[in-house]
């Protein structure tokens, strides 16, 4: 009949729309980010109107590179970048022992999430921020001979 004809469409939309919400939900993704650098200023903590204070500070991780013609030749000059990252740490624990033990110059393990945002600084312009979200962990590390 016309009617069971309908209702059979209907499921069929229905289990459709039921599995692409599903899949969506059940799609997997990552966003993780560890670094091991040294902080680069002891931590502040800030509180923004209206939400729970963060602390942040910043960590230096650097790259080293030989250059030249030859990586496996011992000649060539040594390269070095240094990248700053921003951190914010927003769980309540961990925000607290970071303020309070974290000092400038202590080699540190952080494991989170790169977050890209925008703000306006106090001239009025637009700027974007790269911010790592520390997720769990925050380790001081002790310095490693050679």
């Amino acid at each position: 009949t016309l009617i069971s004809l309908f209702l059979q469409v209907l499921r069929q939309f229905v289990r459709h729309d039921s599995d692409t919400v599903t899949s969506l939900v059940l799609e997997r993704s990552m966003n993780r980010v560890q670094l091991l650098g040294r902080v680069g200023q002891d931590p502040i903590m800030r509180q923004v109107e209206g939400k729970n204070p963060v602390t942040i500070f910043s960590l230096a991780t650097n790259e080293m590179w030989r250059t030249g013609d030859s990586e496996v030749s011992q000649g060539g000059d040594i390269s070095q970048k240094t990248t700053w990252h921003r951190i914010s740490v927003f769980r309540p624990g961990l925000r607290d022992v970071t303020y309070q033990y974290v000092r400038k110059g202590a080699r540190i393990f952080v494991e989170g999430k790169i977050d890209y945002g925008e703000y306006t600084d106090k001239n009025n312009v637009r700027r974007q921020a790269t911010t790592i979200i520390a997720g769990k962990h925050v380790f001081e590390c002790s310095a490693v001979s050679h």
